[in-house]
């Protein structure tokens, strides 16, 4: 009874013995009673006014990751509810892996930190060979600036001059690390083709192998983003200076180059065709945005939204076309999708995938 007692007077408002103590009361319960609403309860908008949105870029700088990712920090701060500040941060290492390692276990989970990595890192814990610290399922996909046109290409100074020289005289291609495309596609025409193909990896980014190449140390890329290769030397997409395209890494021919062979096209038994579309459908989501997972469902929502607005947002359009960025966006919802039916790929398919890019099985050319 008496524990009865005090909880009745524990919920109980107060008797008040004056009209002075309730004014002086009043006020005090009526603050109490807010400040006891959770934090669960705060807005998005409420959450990230005077916020700063940490946006971490794989790669170093003057690459096409961190182009896209500076236009793109630009303009997403006007259309994520409160206008936090976005502040882009570059985190190389193994192909932006580190960065990705780096999003799902350390960065905060509440909707501050969101990234953009290589566009294959999602597909490295299914085929890959490095030691991932995620699973791509759980990331919070915001979207994708594009799809992509990726081609294996080589410079005016090289003895290859078409993808079946490719098969008979030794080049140099740079790379990343694992699970970044000029790796993973070195590897693919390398390992399933049997192109003379020597990987170099372990450069920063895509702006330091474009140094490479213009010093004559590579003699090209394999999985290599024409919309970068625009944006950052026109001139070697027409003219003198033009790159020699061996192969489109598409699944099919792109309007901009019809009379180039497409990775898909090499490939000759339909086992072949499956490796090359699990490896190659990627390029769906060629500039992919994403946060940790678990971040507050308001949140994703109001960062999604936020990345759909900006994608359509006049300024930034006019700003990616004088950059030459392409823009194709993809939703978060879609690469949600994407990723999904990618992961249920049967496991023959994907255990001569892993096998092809780690050159274990059908490859024949020399190492």
């Amino acid at each position: 009874m008496q524990g009865m007692q005090i909880s009745r007077r524990a919920h109980a408002f107060p008797r008040f013995k004056s009209m002075k103590t309730s004014l002086l009361v009043l006020p005090l319960l009526a603050a109490s009673l807010l400040a006891g609403g959770p934090a669960q309860a705060q807005s998005a908008a409420e959450f990230y006014r005077g916020k700063t949105i940490n946006l971490i870029v794989g790669y170093s700088t003057g690459g096409g990751y961190d182009i896209y990712a500076r236009a793109v920090a630009r303009y997403l701060g006007n259309h994520v509810p409160g206008n936090p500040k976005v502040v882009v941060t570059n985190m190389p290492g193994a192909g932006s892996l580190v960065s990705v390692n780096h999003l799902y276990n350390i960065a905060p989970k509440d909707g501050t930190a969101i990234a953009t990595f290589g566009r294959g890192l999602p597909m490295e814990p299914l085929i890959g060979a490095a030691k991932v610290q995620f699973d791509a399922t759980k990331l919070t996909w915001i979207g994708s600036v594009a799809s992509e046109l990726s081609v294996c290409a080589v410079t005016q100074k090289s003895k290859v001059k078409t993808f079946d020289d490719a098969l008979k005289i030794e080049s140099a291609v740079g790379g990343e690390g694992s699970g970044s495309d000029p790796d993973t596609y070195a590897s693919l025409v390398r390992n399933l083709f049997g192109a003379k193909m020597k990987l170099v990896t372990g450069y920063p980014g895509g702006n330091d192998m474009t140094l490479a190449i213009e010093r004559g140390e590579l003699d090209g890329r394999c999985g290599w983003s024409w919309g970068s290769i625009k944006a950052t030397r026109p001139d070697w997409v027409a003219g003198p200076n033009a790159l020699r395209v061996l192969l489109q890494m598409t699944l099919e021919r792109s309007h901009e180059m019809p009379d180039i062979p497409t990775v898909l096209e090499q490939a000759k038994t339909p086992a072949d065709k499956e490796v090359v579309r699990l490896i190659v459908s990627r390029q769906t989501v060629a500039r992919p945005f994403a946060a940790p997972p678990g971040i507050p469902e308001d949140r994703k929502i109001a960062l999604r939204k936020g990345f759909d607005d900006t994608m359509k947002d006049p300024e930034f359009l006019a700003e990616a076309k004088t950059l030459s960025l392409e823009v194709e966006p993809v939703t978060g919802a879609e690469v949600d999708k994407l990723i999904a039916e990618l992961y249920r790929a049967s496991p023959d398919v994907v255990a001569r995938a892993k096998a092809v890019i780690a050159g274990t099985a059908g490859a024949t050319a020399a190492q």
